[in-house]
């Protein structure tokens, strides 16, 4: 079984993100199980905070949900051309102390999917992601790419997908991932 983690990088309650995510763990393939994580509760980054108080408990418990999964999705929104202070400001609190940046991030397979009202989707958050996730050093998964544009059409009031091309493809993404994933566990 692939235990896959998906991080909406949204923090409003009827995020596309968080949408998609919620869509994939219903579309997960036999053998596939995706749990959904979200950034509420995460402080802004602050090293005055991180040296009187430590690690948030939010952030502790997000850390724990990764190294627990085989594989972890971000699902990112994309803001004035690039990735969301929110979801950034959370990989930000993650890589912290340095020393956990193994454990977290080294080697574990990520993939990125996003869902934007925009009609190009999220390319350009998607490919900011890649500098990012290059230097935390985790295996990004790029035999895949997922860009839900016009979401807001994409979505019926209860937050379900309604296009069968949508689901597929989603589908189809979270078999490759999974794949993917369990292959990048194995070797490391």
């Amino acid at each position: 079984m692939a235990k896959l983690l998906g991080i909406s990088g949204s923090l409003r309650k009827q995020s596309f993100n968080t949408a998609l995510l919620k869509a994939a763990k219903t579309l997960a393939p036999e053998g596939v199980e995706l749990e959904i994580a979200t950034l509420h509760g995460i402080p802004l980054y602050d090293g005055d905070l991180e040296g009187r108080s430590g690690i948030p408990e939010a952030v502790t418990a997000l850390k724990q949900k990764i190294i627990a999964s085989d594989g972890v999705i971000i699902a990112t929104p994309e803001y004035n051309g690039s990735i969301p202070g929110v979801l950034k400001n959370a990989v930000d609190w993650l890589s912290r102390p340095p020393a956990d940046i193994p454990k977290v991030f080294q080697g574990r397979a990520f993939a990125v999917v996003g869902a934007t009202p925009s009609g190009f989707g999220t390319m350009l958050a998607q490919n900011a992601w890649l500098t990012v996730l290059r230097q935390l050093g985790v295996q990004h998964w790029n035999g895949g790419k997922l860009l839900l544009s016009r979401a807001h059409e994409a979505f019926d009031d209860q937050g379900s997908l309604t296009d069968q091309r949508h689901k597929d493809e989603l589908g189809k993404f979270l078999q490759g991932f999974a794949q993917f994933a369990a292959r990048a566990k194995s070797s490391s």
